[in-house]
């Protein structure tokens, strides 16, 4: 059978067991990746499994600590309340008359750790006490929210889209890290200037939601900041694996001798500065709120628990692009695209955004589109770094957004926002940070090629 046909059935298992039957994206990707085996007559059937566990395993050790790890860190951060301290400091940093722009890089920050879900729900009632407070711009404050936290959850590791991107297409985590900061930066603004846009444009009322009353909303905003752990301790959870995995990437640029490189290939591993950064961020709820060491075991147990579906999808997706390599789809891939005169990065970009408005999931559709993608950038390498493949799946992943998507209704319940409301500011905003994000891509692959 044809390679390409049988990346089309492939695909086309995922979304009926996804859309149709409601399973698990795990057992789909699995499932796939067992189509692709058995219909493929490059490999044996003896050896469908066996390859297919190889695979599944090796993007288990790339990224299982990495995604358990950071999962501890978002738990700790919020549990601690040392995310709150963090946005309260950039709210008093910008000032109340660009409060959204606190919120905006509050989400930004906080997205590199934390799910975005989660983020939304940290910050919503801080954007909904400010609309209180001041009476107006409410739209602004919420879109803001979503123009920063999303970019970073869609671009930055250790969420588990960019990471399962990295780890299909071999890219650094290092340079990850940093492309993605580069191109999410001017998502996020071009996201709050749209936001500022739709804000003058359609006017959304604030009206009551499930958890938080209007009369509670005042207090929130107005919280005692004492109770709260210091900035620094905050902060440096998030910025430390950072700068100690990127200082790893560049450090032979940067002239560093064979002693100080040693020590930083050491420390700069991502999975020892996200175990640093776990231990620092689990001595701040410990400290902060009294735990013992006994009680600490809730909140890691939370985080684990959360963190083993995740990596089980993303090693999914890596044993489904693992098969697709055995099956010889990626060269048959690349001769179609040189045939049709398909841009890699165009090809990258539009794969991710059918499969998120088919099936709704952004980190579903990056792990699917680059593990599809993978043996095409083996077998065709570009002219420039595969992290521009990555952006611009990642890009792609935010187009297409309605009501197939989780993140659609955790936007409009805890926003009070109705389903066309959603649909008229949710949707275009994710279009306008995809397509953002698509031409940053696309410029940094032709000025910045890293090659």
């Amino acid at each position: 059978m044809h390679p390409l046909l049988i990346l089309l059935i492939a695909v086309a298992v995922i979304l009926v067991m996804i859309l149709r039957l409601r399973v698990n994206a795990f057992l789909a990707l699995i499932a796939a990746a067992t189509t692709v085996g058995i219909l493929s007559p490059r490999i044996p059937l003896a050896e469908v499994m066996p390859k297919l566990a190889t695979s599944f395993g090796g993007v288990c050790a790339k990224i299982g600590i990495i995604v358990a790890l950071a999962a501890v860190i978002g738990e700790c951060l919020l549990e601690s309340g040392a995310a709150d301290k963090i946005t309260r400091v950039f709210i008093r940093l910008f000032g109340e008359k660009r409060s959204s722009l606190s919120l905006l890089t509050s989400g930004f920050v906080l997205g590199i750790p934390v799910f975005f879900d989660t983020v939304f729900y940290l910050l919503v009632p801080l954007a909904r006490a400010m609309r209180v407070r001041t009476g107006r711009n409410y739209l602004v404050f919420i879109m803001s929210i979503v123009a920063g936290g999303i970019t970073t959850h869609c671009l930055v590791p250790p969420t588990p889209g960019p990471l399962a991107m990295a780890a299909a297409l071999d890219v650094d985590l290092g340079v990850m890290i940093m492309v993605g900061l580069l191109v999410a930066g001017p998502m996020a603004s071009a996201g709050w200037l749209f936001a500022r846009y739709r804000d003058r444009t359609f006017p959304v009322p604030l009206r009551e939601t499930p958890g938080v009353t209007l009369a509670e909303l005042s207090e929130i905003a107005h919280g005692e900041e004492v109770r709260l752990p210091g900035f620094v301790w905050s902060a440096t959870p998030i910025f430390l694996p950072v700068l100690l995995i990127t200082a790893n990437t560049f450090a032979g640029a940067l002239g560093a001798g064979p002693g100080l490189r040693g020590a930083l290939a050491f420390f700069g591993d991502p999975n020892f500065a996200l175990l640093i950064s776990a231990g620092i961020s689990m001595y701040v709820l410990a400290s902060h709120k009294g735990y013992t060491l006994a009680q600490l075991t809730g909140p890691v147990d939370r985080a684990f628990a959360g963190a083993g579906l995740i990596i089980l999808i993303t090693a999914g997706g890596g044993a489904f692009g693992g098969m697709l390599v055995e099956a010889g789809a990626g060269s048959r891939l690349a001769s179609l695209a040189q045939s049709y005169h398909l841009p890699l990065l165009v090809l990258g970009f539009l794969l991710s955004a059918l499969l998120k408005a088919a099936q709704g999931s952004s980190t579903v559709a990056m792990i699917t589109a680059s593990s599809i993608l993978a043996p095409l950038v083996v077998a065709a390498p570009p002219s420039f770094h595969p992290v521009y493949v990555a952006s611009a799946i990642g890009s792609g992943s935010l187009v297409g957004e309605w009501m197939n998507d989780s993140a659609f209704w955790v936007y409009k319940q805890m926003s009070g926002l109705t389903e066309i409301e959603t649909l008229k500011t949710l949707s275009p905003l994710l279009a306008v940070l995809g397509i953002t994000g698509f031409l940053m891509s696309v410029l940094l692959a032709f000025v910045l090629p890293l090659r």
